[in-house]
């Protein structure tokens, strides 16, 4: 895990020296596909996991592009007949859904509380790094690439294989996947009943996102995070400005026609084992429709990429994440 955690670390930190940058003769992307290569998580870190050991295998997929697999992770309570919830987890840039995968640790979410859950993994740019193409500001980087597109074509491919609840499709992302989250909601809302995001943030611009039905929105952010900075910023890369992550619960609060404010709840929570007591907060917007809800945590103090896995095993920040989504199916 540790291992794990280092490498996505060093993955982002190349998203945060694009964003700090102002060198504009950054060459453009290799658009051209090229066939992803699994990094396999890292089993030789400290016990500060519990070892899952009787979990069904994840299994590849080549389809619908063979130079893009995805991983399907099935339970062992999948019965063909019966339709169950789809998660889609999205990496970070330069990273991959292995990588992702180890850090978030879904699998075992998705065995336990029994959903079908894939990881995707990106397209490479020319310096090797894997990336979606998501808003604006990130990370496309001038990329014609329609990840759009693909994911809703490997949803589409998984929901013709397996019993798929159709108002039961959720997506989760990390930094440059918590953007694609945002897009994909903002695109395809009539497929996405709902996102949580860590790290991301949606369209600065919200002419650029028309939603034709709501989408529930849970935006997680640390205050401490210097890749993608709470309260907004911009990637001079690319020139692109990308809202906060208050501003982005307060858009989809729009998109969704809720009509009250963010009300914080109580008390704190405990979802980072790096911080001492409890740091998180969680606020949600009032007078949404029946069934949509937005919400935001504000990890205090929060990284860029937080401690998710506490000594025991346990992994609070990401549990919430998924509870959040199997709680706003669309209505």
């Amino acid at each position: 895990m540790r291992r794990t955690l280092l490498l996505l670390a060093a993955s982002l930190s190349l998203l945060a020296a694009c964003s700090s940058s102002s060198d504009s003769g950054a060459q453009s992307p290799d658009t051209t596909p090229v066939t992803t290569t699994a990094v396999a998580p890292d089993t030789s870190a400290p016990p500060t996991t519990t070892a899952v050991t009787d979990l069904p295998t994840t299994t590849a997929a080549a389809a619908p592009d063979p130079t893009r697999p995805y991983k399907v992770f099935v339970p062992t309570t999948y019965t063909k007949g019966t339709a169950m919830p789809l998660v889609v987890l999205l990496h970070g840039y330069g990273a991959s859904g292995d990588i992702q995968e180890a850090y978030f640790q879904v699998e075992p979410l998705a065995e336990a509380k029994g959903f079908l859950y894939a990881h995707l993994d990106g397209t490479k740019n020319q310096r090797g790094d894997q990336f979606w193409n998501a808003t604006d500001a990130c990370c496309g980087f001038g990329t014609s690439v329609d990840d759009v597109a693909y994911v809703t074509a490997v949803i589409d491919d998984i929901s013709a294989k397996y019993d798929i609840d159709p108002k039961r499709i959720f997506l989760m992302g990390h930094s440059n996947g918590g953007f694609m989250s945002y897009r994909m909601a903002c695109d395809k809302s009539d497929r996405i009943a709902a996102i949580a995001s860590l790290a991301g943030a949606t369209f600065a611009d919200t002419k650029k996102c028309a939603p034709s039905e709501p989408v529930s929105v849970l935006q997680v952010h640390g205050t401490a995070d210097g890749t993608i900075s709470y309260t907004g910023g911009i990637i001079p890369v690319v020139n692109g400005t990308y809202p906060g992550a208050e501003q982005s619960v307060a858009n989809w609060a729009t998109y969704n026609g809720c009509s009250g404010s963010r009300t914080p709840s109580s008390p704190a929570l405990d979802f980072e084992p790096n911080i001492s007591d409890a740091e998180t907060q969680r606020s949600a917007i009032d007078g949404c429709p029946d069934g949509i809800g937005v919400e935001l945590m504000t990890v205090n103090g929060g990284a860029h990429i937080p401690g998710i896995v506490f000594p025991d095993g346990s992994h609070h920040l990401t549990e919430a994440m998924v509870d959040f989504l199997l709680a706003h199916p669309k209505p």
